[in-house]
């Protein structure tokens, strides 16, 4: 006899102290929900499952601030949000400190060119770059969880914000500008991107902490963030073209700016500059060998080649004796002021203004900053608090906005850069700033002759790592089409729009693929694997037993209002509930079953991980209509919190206690016992079984 019918058989009175230990015995009766809570749960949950009271609820969650109160609850609390308290003590001077210097300098030394770089990209001053590549590090270092997070500038916040600073504070049209006037451009323009930088800061990202949203990076999946930071890239390359040409033209935002950049760039082609044009494809020669070799023999070197230092003081040496700034008219980057601006609070009456555009920075800096600590802190094994990042990226750009610094994230290639050169903790992050420091206070007047090409190209060539982000679509075709779907759509959405239109798109499309999956979900019909008490779907296999008069059924997915129509139709046609009393339509990629009259059913409700209250009511008008054409209703494996919404929608009105199961055996078991009190298909059933 199979382990079904064992699982039937109840013990008598005297043994019921066997329930208790099921592993101990062959035979038991079928376990009820209520039953279940008398033997292994708490006394209070013996009767029913009532609601819990809103007045202890309210006072149990504030006596979880009350206990911070305390000087341990202070401590712990203090801790979480000064992580150093944590990690310094703990921290292995002789084995790690050598490697955080020297990662430290080679990502300091990584930070003063491109700082410089995309601070053009933002349509700032290149010192204003440096600015933004210490203040943010330090605050970081103090505030973050990420131990091999390399924070500072970033190319796709560099040119998210720079459409912003183009879009408020325009260039004039005559382009023909006075020395003073050029000066108050760049004034507006870097009062503007502290105000952005100001508003991703204190009104979204603190704002997102006080309220605890960190699961939001949840949001952006892979495929977005990816194909994001690739479209992007293209967004960068297209943007520096003007540059390495020598080509003086107005800046491009908005929908389709990329295509009226390159058809800018083509149509002024004949003006480019000969002398920019030869230092763009020297120093692309370079830089782009150096990338490669630093990529590939990793491994073999003790630190990567600095391409971009080396650049830099080539092209500045050879700028300065060839005086190409004067013969040639090659921009250069000119005097970088010595030490650090003075605090000043950015204007607040630019703040509605660039509300719609530090939303989306704040939500690209939380999601590329997240998921790259993520990956290094599974890949080390360390956690980190996604809250107490926001806190730290959040007062990184406010406190950075008062020293006229743009927004900043964590970097991918400087990331990869410092863990590649060994760095273990956030204290690399503090030589990295002794480098910039060091640029800012006294060696600022050796960039005066670097020419712009130059930051240009250093620009390009960071975009590597972007672009080969593409390599990875053939496999994610492999793994799930629907995701390479996501990544596609993301892209084209960037390329053609812009990155923030695109990233609105990217997440609207993800988030409706996955409400598309829960609505074309199949409900499966289950069967008995001879000689155990195991159910799995029928369609995995023609040897699995279904008993006549007797419908199981699983539906894997949440219940709520947008999957309430599919799991009545596909609950119609499994128990011919249809109008009039036939049966309804066959639901698409629904298994044909046999013709038996069903009798007794059971959901099992393990896949159901929440139902709102849409979900419930269709729940409670199915237990009604069963009831009405004499179908027993058993529902087995529900949660908490579904069982609790069912309660509140008055499923227990028409379904007893004795109705809930914790398990698909049990409720099998029970119905078996329905059958087999007076139904004249019992004996068909005991064959099937035997």
């Amino acid at each position: 006899m199979s382990g079904l019918l064992g699982a039937r058989t109840c013990s008598s009175p005297g043994e019921a102290s066997d329930l208790k230990y099921p592993l101990g015995t062959r035979l038991r009766e079928p376990l009820t929900e209520a039953r279940f809570q008398q033997l292994f749960g708490d006394e209070e949950q013996v009767q029913e499952l009532p609601t819990e009271p809103v007045g202890p609820k309210l006072c149990r969650m504030w006596r979880r601030p009350a206990s911070a109160c305390s000087r341990p609850g202070a401590w712990r609390l203090l801790q979480a949000r000064l992580p150093p308290l944590r990690w310094l003590p703990l921290y292995r001077w002789r084995a790690w400190l050598l490697g955080d210097a020297v990662a430290g300098v080679t990502v300091g030394v990584v930070h003063v060119p491109q700082g410089m770089a995309f601070a053009l990209l933002t349509s700032v001053p290149p010192v204003f770059g440096l600015y933004t590549s210490f203040f943010p590090v330090l605050i970081y270092s103090l505030l973050g969880t990420g131990r091999h997070l390399s924070t500072g500038t970033f190319a796709v916040l560099s040119l998210m914000t720079g459409s912003a600073v183009e879009r408020l504070v325009p260039e004039p049209l005559s382009r023909n500008l006075s020395g003073i006037e050029k000066e108050q451009l760049d004034a507006q323009r870097v009062g503007a991107a502290a105000a952005v930088a100001f508003g991703s800061g204190a009104l979204m990202q603190l704002g997102m902490f006080v309220l605890q949203l960190g699961v939001l990076s949840t949001f952006l999946s892979e495929p977005v963030v990816k194909a994001l930071t690739s479209g992007a890239a293209l967004h960068v390359l297209v943007s520096q073209l003007p540059s390495l040409l020598g080509l003086s033209l107005p800046r491009q935002i908005g929908c389709f700016s990329l295509f009226k950049t390159l058809a800018a760039v083509l149509t002024s082609l004949p003006r480019s500059s000969p002398a920019e044009l030869t230092i763009s494809a020297l120093s692309l020669a370079l830089l782009v060998p150096v990338k490669e070799l630093n990529v590939r023999f990793r491994d073999r070197l003790p630190t990567p080649i600095p391409g971009e230092i080396v650049m830099v003081l080539l092209a500045s040496v050879l700028c300065f004796t060839s005086s190409l700034d004067t013969k040639y008219n090659v921009q250069i980057v000119g005097l970088l002021p010595e030490g650090f601006p003075q605090p000043l609070l950015p204007s607040l009456a630019e703040l509605p203004r660039i509300l719609a555009d530090s939303l989306p920075i704040a939500l690209v800096t939380f999601a590329v900053s997240a998921s790259l600590a993520s990956m290094y802190a599974d890949k080390y094994s360390y956690t980190i608090d996604p809250n107490q990042e926001l806190l730290a990226h959040g007062v990184s750009n406010l406190i950075s906005s008062f020293f006229s610094c743009f927004p900043n994230s964590a970097s991918l290639a400087t990331t990869s850069l410092l863990v590649d050169a060994g760095g273990n903790t956030q204290l690399a992050g503090l030589f990295s700033c002794i480098v910039v420091l060091l640029v800012l206070l006294w060696l600022g007047p050796f960039f005066y002759y670097l020419p712009k090409a130059v930051l240009a190209c250093i620009n390009i060539s960071s975009m590597r790592q972007m672009f080969f982000q593409m390599q990875e679509l053939p496999q994610l075709w492999h793994i799930s089409r629907m995701d390479f779907a996501v990544w596609i759509v993301t892209w084209v959405a960037v390329v053609t729009l812009n990155v923030d239109l695109g990233l609105a798109v990217g997440v609207i499309f993800s988030m409706m693929t996955v409400v598309c999956r829960t609505q074309r979900v199949q409900c499966l019909a289950l069967g008995l694997a001879e000689g155990t008490e195991l159910y799995r779907p029928l369609r995995e296999s023609h040897r699995l037993l279904q008993v006549p008069g007797l419908c199981i059924l699983r539906y894997p997915t949440p219940l709520y209002f947008g999957t309430r129509g599919n799991f009545r139709r596909i609950l119609e046609w499994h128990l011919g509930l249809g109008e009039g009393g036939k049966a309804s339509p066959k639901p698409g990629n629904l298994p044909d079953t046999v013709a038996e009259p069903v009798r007794v059913v059971v959901l099992d409700f393990s896949g159901v991980t929440f139902a709102d209250a849409a979900g419930a009511r269709e729940v409670a008008q199915l237990a009604s209509r069963c009831r009405d054409v004499g179908i027993h209703l058993l529902l087995a494996q529900c949660n908490a919190s579904v069982l609790e919404t069912l309660a509140r929608a008055g499923v227990l009105d028409r379904v007893t206690p004795q109705q809930l199961f914790v398990s698909v055996q049990d409720a099998a078991a029970h119905a078996l016992e329905k059958l087999v009190r007076g139904s004249s298909v019992w004996s068909g059933s005991q064959e099937v079984l035997h």
